[in-house]
């Protein structure tokens, strides 16, 4: 039987194993999501803001792009748009441009795409979830998963989301500016 090392992990016999799978670790929790954009006098960026009352007095740092973790047979993609659509209640479509995958502090990766698109953020109808509210307490309570979403210049943009999401706004800047 002949083996080889692949960009993500061990052949043998055509099937490919994640390093994860040789190794026996988990695998991270990944999660796709779309960076939404507009070009007005500058580079504009679509971000939401989690809703509840653990989010709710937080702000720098506290925004993203819409994003979820994918479900049993999902493609990145799929999940990505599905997630925008759950979170902001806007189907989006066209040309997707792929940004690098960042990975979070809780070490979950994320794949993400951008688009240009023209959407009203004051307009959002977000899904709820169920959280345990406060902490420890077994009690839940419903809340939408996002609370708003807004238009940013990219400097202010750079400033609120999560910063481990910076560098997809990085790529996408530097990917858009004319050469």
């Amino acid at each position: 039987m002949a083996l080889g090392l692949g960009g993500s992990g061990l052949r043998a016999a055509g099937c490919t194993l994640s390093f994860y799978a040789i190794l026996n670790i988990p695998m991270a929790k990944q999660s796709a999501g779309i960076l939404v954009f507009r070009q007005r006098e500058g580079l504009e960026l679509f971000l939401v803001h989690p809703g509840g009352p653990f989010w709710a007095t937080r702000d720098e740092g506290a925004w993203s792009i819409p994003k979820g973790e994918f479900e049993d047979g999902e493609t990145p993609l799929a999940a990505a748009l599905r997630e925008f659509e759950e979170e902001t209640g806007y189907r989006v479509g066209g040309e997707m441009i792929p940004l690098s995958p960042v990975i979070l502090r809780s070490g979950k990766v994320v794949h993400a795409w951008a688009i240009e698109k023209e959407l009203d953020a004051s307009k959002i109808v977000s899904n709820e979830t169920k959280v345990e509210w406060p902490p420890h307490s077994g009690k839940r309570i419903v809340i939408p998963e996002v609370d708003r979403a807004e238009w940013f210049a990219i400097e202010e943009a750079m400033r609120r989301i999560n910063e481990r999401q910076v560098p997809l706004i990085v790529e996408l800047a530097g990917r858009l500016k004319p050469t």
